[in-house]
């Protein structure tokens, strides 16, 4: 998965050695336990981090953006301007994990991390990604479950990690509390009344997350019913739009702009209730996806964005205001009145 040479490794490894020996007889360390129960001798204090992938670097820029090297894929313009300009302009440093992988050993090696953060999936196949990194490199990595249940004890773990306790604390707190706050609401649904929703990503909207999808897990957390777990357990699949026909969810969710109007403007589609009745809505994207793309702690905001649009009578609260203090207390800008025009829509 990593695009580096046998040789580059080998001829690395002595000069590895020896400078991540002598260094650790000068740098104090500590050993902590990763989420895929590996056991990492880390630095005791952490100030350069290299994002794995998409969802470190967004958890990492909410916590600590100062100890974030650079993203994995350099913010594109319109991203950029909701973000602070000094992050905005970190440079693009590839992936190392998951799909797509761009990154490599010697670009890790230049940037002379204290820790590789990886977040997401615990599985296996990353854990020994990491190991192998790891291995390559003598430098710490450390994976972190990113699962959106686990949010809470991830920015504890993270905060404690990076020498930012204080700060996780309080973005914990947030993310407990309108967990909390949601699933209190909901409970009060019957499961008849559950709406059904597909969401559809890509331009044709063909694309959809099956049961257990970790691009999938707001949606299950507030409650809703994914039609396309009909099809199975597993992660994102192609489906057909005679499929979707057949599910004809209450609701449709969008990834990308494009696909409302061409289903609106489709005969097949327009067979759908949903189209029809024209609930079907994109989720917010800039600077970080509400409802996905990454699947990381940035669909917090998505949560209550998804609770209002399916539940609106459960949840009345002004979500320009929510938004707005959501990006102050995570995204570290204020928005004005036109970004939250661009978010949401114009105030009504």
């Amino acid at each position: 998965m990593i695009r580096t040479t046998r040789a580059l490794a080998a001829a690395l490894a002595p000069l590895l050695l020896a400078a991540t020996g002598a260094l650790a007889e000068q740098t104090p360390t500590r050993t902590v336990v990763d989420g895929a129960g590996r056991t990492v001798v880390v630095p005791a204090k952490i100030e350069r981090v290299y994002a794995a992938g998409p969802p470190a670097s967004v958890i990492l820029y909410t916590l600590a953006p100062e100890k974030l090297l650079g993203w994995t894929r350099a913010p594109r313009p319109d991203e950029q301007a909701f973000m602070p300009p000094k992050y905005a302009a970190l440079p693009e440093l590839g992936r190392l994990t998951g799909r797509a992988n761009t990154a490599n050993v010697e670009t890790v090696l230049r940037l002379r991390p204290d820790l590789i953060l990886d977040v997401g999936s615990t599985a296996p196949t990353y854990a020994s990604l990491a190991d192998r990194v790891q291995e390559q490199t003598g430098l710490p990595y450390v994976l972190l479950d990113g699962r959106f249940a686990n949010t809470v004890a991830l920015y504890r773990t993270l905060g404690d990690l990076v020498g930012a306790p204080a700060r996780a604390k309080e973005l914990a707190d947030y993310a407990e509390r309108t967990m909390a706050e949601i699933d209190r609401r909901i409970a009060t649904v019957p499961a008849d009344k559950r709406p059904r929703v597909y969401y559809g990503r890509g331009p044709n909207g063909l694309e959809t997350g099956l049961a257990g999808s970790i691009n999938m897990e707001i949606l299950e957390r507030v409650g809703a019913v994914n039609v396309a777990a009909a099809a199975g357990r597993g992660g994102l699949t192609t489906v057909s739009r005679e499929q979707v026909l057949a599910w004809n969810p209450d609701v449709i969710l969008a990834l990308d702009t494009r696909f409302p109007p061409a289903a609106e403007a489709d005969p097949v589609w327009q067979a759908l209730t949903a189209v029809r009745e024209r609930r079907i809505y994109v989720a917010p994207k800039l600077p970080f996806g509400w409802f996905d793309s990454p699947p990381g702690v940035n669909r917090l905001i998505g949560l209550r964005w998804l609770a209002k649009v399916l539940y609106p009578a459960l949840f009345p609260e002004d979500l320009r205001q929510t938004t707005r203090e959501f990006y102050r207390l995570f995204y570290h800008v204020e928005l004005s009145a036109a970004q939250l025009d661009e978010l949401l829509g114009p105030a009504r």
